[in-house]
């Protein structure tokens, strides 16, 4: 689906997203490297105490910018300016000039409400590991729920490049899709 929101000043949305997590966290640097020139890090981390967080963000910055990834942080878009990521993703949808704003929504509601958003991450569109048993929208109601956004949609739950291609997805995320077996799958399946 082509965007319908300019992103001013950040240049092209990646197709593909690597979304950091404590279990993800030993293959990052792998996963980096393996990303086509040009995919995007949404680094969360919630589980280091502050300092270390910025420490490790710091590091998967530089390494993702060597390869040429957008970095984008999970918090403010005033602690996303200071630390100097690309953007700035959660809730908070203040204006960023050149920041990139993304958002995870689950329902219509939350789509609608996120429309000041460069781009929203539409979840879960299949199971996933991060919430098992939870309920999930599926292909059809993902696909109709992506084409009434008014801003660009990256798939996001329990996603793949296999998936992603299945659901014609343009744009996906994924956390265990770039780890261990998956990973090594990554680069063929892509």
């Amino acid at each position: 689906m082509p965007p319908r929101h300019p992103l001013s000043k950040t240049g092209p949305l990646p197709k593909i997203w690597l979304i950091s997590d404590a279990r993800n966290d030993a293959a990052l640097e792998q996963a980096l490297k393996r990303l086509p020139r040009g995919s995007g890090l949404i680094f969360r981390h919630y589980h280091l105490d502050p300092v270390s967080r910025q420490a490790r963000f710091k590091a998967l910055g530089r390494l993702a910018r060597l390869y040429g990834h957008r970095v984008i942080l999970s918090g403010s878009v005033a602690q996303a300016r200071r630390w100097g990521a690309d953007g700035a993703y959660g809730a908070d949808l203040a204006q960023g000039p050149a920041l990139l704003r993304l958002v995870t929504v689950h329902s219509l509601r939350e789509l609608r409400r996120a429309h000041r958003a460069d781009a929203v991450l539409l979840s879960p569109v299949f199971p996933t590991r991060s919430h098992p048993g939870g309920k999930v929208l599926g292909p059809l109601r993902w696909k109709g729920m992506a084409a009434l956004s008014p801003v660009p949609v990256i798939a996001l739950g329990g996603m793949s490049a296999r998936r992603a291609r299945q659901l014609q997805a343009s744009h996906w995320a994924g956390i265990d899709a770039f780890c261990g077996k998956a990973n090594r799958r990554f680069s063929k399946d892509s």
